[in-house]
């Protein structure tokens, strides 16, 4: 089995580039076949809810709903800071599929001993 990834952002659609480059590197992972997580924090806790993904970046730039569906498609899964998405009063019942409300210590459970990759976005 190919070691895990971890995907950290922060960012939402503030900065649409910067979303697409982290879901480029965690799509890629994923169909990788490497188990891999994209931790959502701050802004980019919007980014977990069901129709909010589904902008695009730049010209010539995959729109990122076709990025979140290559992703669940990969098996990619989404752990999203539980304080982020309460400060915003975000609405669990639309979480996309593969997310769920999780801070650091289930990010370093799924992360387990054999560590991960990681990038920051």
């Amino acid at each position: 089995m190919a070691g895990k990834a971890v995907v950290s952002l922060t960012t939402g659609l503030e900065d649409p580039e910067r979303v697409t480059v982290a879901f480029l590197v965690a799509v890629g992972a994923a169909e990788q076949g490497r188990p891999t997580l994209m931790f959502l924090t701050k802004e980019a806790a919007r980014l977990a809810l069901d129709g909010v993904a589904i902008a695009v970046a730049c010209e010539g730039c995959p729109p990122l709903s076709d990025l979140v569906a290559r992703y669940a498609k990969a098996g990619g899964h989404y752990l999203v800071c539980p304080i982020c998405f309460e400060a915003r009063a975000l609405d669990r019942q639309r979480l996309i599929e593969g997310a769920e409300l999780g801070g650091t210590v289930p990010m370093w459970q799924w992360i387990g001993d054999e560590g991960a990759t990681t990038f920051s976005y």
